[in-house]
């Protein structure tokens, strides 16, 4: 399995992130991927690349949230950081708060695309109450070999399907699938496997049976039963093609 989105830099696994590492692998993890969020990441990220080298591997990028009237330093300090990056990411667009900077979050996620085009890296987008703009983007920057993970999906079917016709995308699914009436539920019933992705987005977004408390990636295997479940598949085929989603995205495997 591929966690294709954890925060393992974050504080929240201060406490026993060596043993956070150890159940991922135990329970089948082999890959994680670090988006980061803004300038405050790198430090503590850089330290589990280290610390977890062949295990953990970084993206860098500017999320949304952290967009703000200035935000030319932050997005130069995150090109900074692209050697060895897997992909550019957190990067996308969330007026789910507030449409204040969104000028400026529009502008931001439009020059990190232009950055996968110049260096030919995948995408993770973070998209919330943004869908409209999102495809607007997406339709104004295309280029041929665009491509990346629609992380956290929240919006319909119809828009991941839009969204497909600018580059080559997959639904990035986590825990969020296990709530009791997910509307989510339903899209990935219907979306085929191999336009999917694990994730955990730990320490958030916590599966069922742990909801409402930390995430970590070794919980990528409720996320995993659940989709065979609606498949009505087994999780090793879940498994095996997600897996191999990730590979070729990240890996060019």
């Amino acid at each position: 399995m591929i966690d294709t989105h954890v925060h393992l830099y974050d504080s929240a696994f201060d406490p026993d992130r060596d043993q956070v590492v150890e159940r991922a692998k135990k329970a089948g993890v082999t890959h994680c991927i670090l988006p980061a969020i803004d300038k405050s990441a790198y430090g503590a990220m850089q330290e589990c690349l280290e610390t977890y080298s062949g295990f953990c591997y970084k993206a860098s990028g500017l999320h949304p949230t952290s967009v703000k009237a200035d935000y030319n330093p932050e997005l130069g300090f995150a090109y900074s950081k692209m050697t060895g990056a897997v992909a550019i990411g957190e990067i996308g667009l969330d007026f789910y708060w507030s449409r204040e900077y969104a000028g400026e979050q529009i502008s931001a996620f439009e020059q990190q695309l232009e950055w996968a085009k110049d260096l030919d890296l995948p995408v993770i987008i973070h998209s919330r109450s943004a869908f409209g703009e999102l495809l607007a983007s997406l339709k104004k920057c295309a280029f041929p070999g665009m491509r990346g993970v629609l992380h956290a999906w929240s919006g319909s079917r119809e828009v991941f399907e839009q969204a497909g016709r600018y580059g080559n995308f997959f639904m990035g699914i986590g825990g969020v699938v296990t709530f009791k009436n997910a509307r989510l539920a339903e899209i990935v019933r219907e979306t085929n496997l191999d336009r999917i992705v694990l994730e955990t987005d730990a320490p958030w977004l916590t599966p069922v049976p742990y909801r409402g408390k930390r995430n970590e990636s070794s919980y990528l295997s409720y996320i995993v039963q659940k989709i065979a479940l609606l498949k009505d598949i087994s999780p090793d085929q879940v498994i095996g093609q997600t897996t191999e989603n990730a590979l070729s995205l990240f890996f060019g495997k």
